[in-house]
C-alpha cells in the first residue's frame, strides 16, 4: 500500500465571528441526480443549550463534485419556545417526499437537567418536502401519536441525529434514543435513568408514526440504523462503556434482540456520535454457496439464537433483558464481575451482558451481500482524527478494520451517505463531519470517496481477531 490518500475537503458551514457556530450534520442523498441535502443545527454558541434552528445547503452532484446552494434556514422546522435540534432526514422513496425529524426543547433547558429530574422537555417533531428540498411543509408534533403513554417514564429523548432509513418492506425507521427513568426517590425529586436505543417507524408512507422497543440490555444512546443480511436491522449506537454497543432486530424495528458491546469500535473518553451506513458488497466479494455448516466445531453465532417468550413490558433494562432467553447452548446471561474485568453498572444500568459461549465459525465470517462503512472519530482520548471503517461482515461484531483516517485535527459528529454508482467509481460514499484546527466545532465538512478508496486505504490485515482464536470453554463479555 503506498501513500494513504485523504478525500478532498469543502466547508460548508462554518463559525461566524458572531459566535454563530454550525453543529450536528445530517446528511441525505436524493435520487435520481442524486441532490444532496446538508443539514445542521444553527446555535448561538457551541453549548448545547443555546441550539436556535436547523439550517440546510442544498448540493449536485456532477462527475466526482458537488456544485452546493447558499444556506437557507428551516423557517417551518421550529416550535414556538423552542429550540431545534438533532436534524434527521429520512426519504420515501416511493412518494419522493423527504422526512426531516427533529426534536425541539423547551427554551434552554439542558439534556443534563432533564435526566436529573426526570422531567422531559423536549417533543417529536417533522417537517417534510416533496420536491427534494427546495420547499418546506409546516411543523408536525408526533409526540403523543408516536410515543403516548411511554413519555411519563422518559427523562428525555432525542432522534439520530443523522439519517434515517426505508426498508425494502417499505417501512421508514428514525433512529433515536431516551433516558429511562428506571426508578425515583425522595417523592421523585432524585432519579435513576439509563439510555435505550430505539427507532420510531411508519408503514404508511409516514402518515402514521409509532415507537418501537428499547435496546434492552446494554446502556447506548445516539444511534444509526441500516438493514443487512436475514432482513435484519442493525443498530451502532453510542454508549459510555468505552466501546460502540450494536443490536439486531428481527422485526423490522419493532424491538431490539439483546445489544453486545463491539470491541473493534472503541469510544472516546466521553463518547462520540457516529455514523453507519449499509451498501451493497462488490459481485467478486459475495460467496458461492451461502450455505453454513451445520455439527460440532462448525456452531457460528446467530441473533436468531434468541427467541422471545414474552412481550417485552416497556419498563426498562431489566424487564426488558427478562422476556429473551438463549435457545440451546449458544448463549447465557452474566453479571458484570471482577472476572469478566467488564464495566461496573451503574444504579439503572446495565445488569446483564449477553456474549456467545461457543466460538464462531470460519463459515460466520464469509464476505457477506452486505456491507457497512462507519464513520467516528479515532482518537481515544479525546475528539480527534475522523476514521472510516469498514466491516465486510456485519453480523460478527469483531469484523471492523482499522480506521483510514479522511481528516487529521479535531473532528466530532459525522453522517455517511451511499450515493451509488456514479460517473468515475463503482460505488461512491459522502461524508458530512464536524471538524476545525483548534476544536470539533468550527466548521462541518464534506467529502467524497469511492469504495475503492476505502479498500485502498483501509489498514491491510488489521482486522479484529475473531472469538474462534479465544480458548473454548469461557464466555467473553460482549
Amino acid at each position: 500500500m503506498g501513500a494513504l490518500r485523504v478525500p478532498r475537503r469543502t466547508v460548508l458551514f462554518q463559525r461566524e465571528r458572531t459566535g454563530l457556530t454550525y453543529r450536528v450534520p445530517a446528511l441525505l442523498s436524493v435520487p435520481p441526480r442524486p441532490t444532496l441535502l446538508a443539514f445542521a443545527e444553527q446555535r448561538l454558541s457551541p453549548d448545547d443549550s443555546h441550539a436556535h434552528r436547523l439550517v440546510l445547503r442544498r448540493g449536485t452532484l456532477a462527475k466526482d463534485s458537488v456544485r452546493w446552494g447558499t444556506l437557507s434556514v428551516l423557517e417551518t422546522a421550529v416550535l414556538e419556545g423552542h429550540r431545534s435540534m438533532n436534524p434527521c432526514p429520512v426519504l420515501d422513496e416511493h412518494s419522493g417526499t423527504i422526512f426531516l425529524f427533529f426534536i425541539a426543547v423547551l427554551g434552554h433547558t439542558p439534556e443534563a437537567v432533564q435526566i436529573a429530574t426526570g422531567k422531559n422537555a423536549a417533543r417529536l417533531c417533522c417537517v417534510t418536502s416533496c420536491d427534494a428540498g427546495l420547499t418546506w411543509g409546516s411543523v408536525r408534533d408526533l409526540t403523543e401519536e408516536a410515543i403516548g403513554a411511554a413519555l411519563q417514564d422518559w427523562a428525555t429523548f432525542a432522534v439520530g441525529p443523522g439519517h434515517g432509513v426505508q426498508l425494502r418492506s417499505g417501512r421508514l425507521l428514525v433512529p433515536a434514543y431516551t433516558y429511562h427513568v428506571d426508578r425515583r426517590e425522595c417523592f421523585g425529586r432524585i432519579c435513576w435513568t439509563s439510555p435505550h436505543s430505539l427507532a420510531f417507524y411508519s408503514d404508511d408512507h409516514g402518515i402514521s408514526w409509532h415507537c418501537g422497543g428499547l435496546v434492552p440490555n446494554l446502556r447506548s444512546g445516539e444511534c444509526q440504523l441500516a438493514a443487512v443480511d436475514g432482513d435484519f436491522l442493525y443498530c451502532n449506537a453510542r454508549s459510555p462503556l468505552g466501546n460502540r454497543v450494536q443490536a439486531l432486530s428481527a422485526d423490522e424495528g419493532s424491538s431490539f434482540l439483546p445489544g453486545e458491546l463491539v470491541t473493534s469500535l472503541a469510544e472516546t473518553a466521553r463518547g462520540c456520535q457516529g455514523s453507519i451506513v449499509g451498501f451493497p458488497a462488490p459481485p467478486s466479494s459475495r460467496p458461492q454457496d451461502d450455505r453454513r455448516p451445520v455439527g460440532p466445531g462448525n456452531i457460528s453465532y446467530s441473533p436468531c439464537s434468541y427467541l422471545r417468550v414474552q412481550e417485552a413490558s416497556g419498563e426498562g433494562a431489566r424487564d426488558h433483558v427478562e422476556g429473551w432467553v438463549p435457545r440451546g447452548p449458544f448463549c447465557s446471561p452474566q453479571s458484570w464481575g471482577s472476572e469478566n474485568h467488564g464495566p461496573e453498572p451503574e444504579p439503572g444500568g446495565d445488569k446483564t451482558a449477553w456474549s456467545p459461549e461457543l466460538p464462531v465459525s470460519s463459515a460466520s465470517l464469509l464476505p457477506s451481500p452486505t456491507w457497512l462503512l462507519y464513520s467516528h472519530p479515532s482518537g481515544r482520548r479525546a475528539r480527534l482524527h475522523m476514521g472510516i471503517y469498514l466491516s465486510r461482515s456485519p453480523l460478527d461484531p469483531h469484523s471492523w478494520t482499522e480506521p483510514w483516517v479522511i481528516y487529521e485535527g479535531p473532528s466530532g459528529y459525522s453522517d455517511l451517505a451511499f450515493l451509488g454508482a456514479v460517473p468515475g467509481a463503482s460505488l461512491a460514499f459522502a461524508c458530512l463531519f464536524e471538524s476545525g484546527t483548534r476544536a470539533s466545532y468550527e466548521d462541518i465538512s464534506f467529502c467524497l470517496f469511492s469504495l475503492a478508496d476505502v479498500l485502498e486505504n483501509v489498514p491491510t490485515g488489521l482486522e479484529k481477531q475473531s472469538p474462534r482464536f479465544k480458548p473454548q470453554g469461557h464466555c467473553w463479555p460482549s
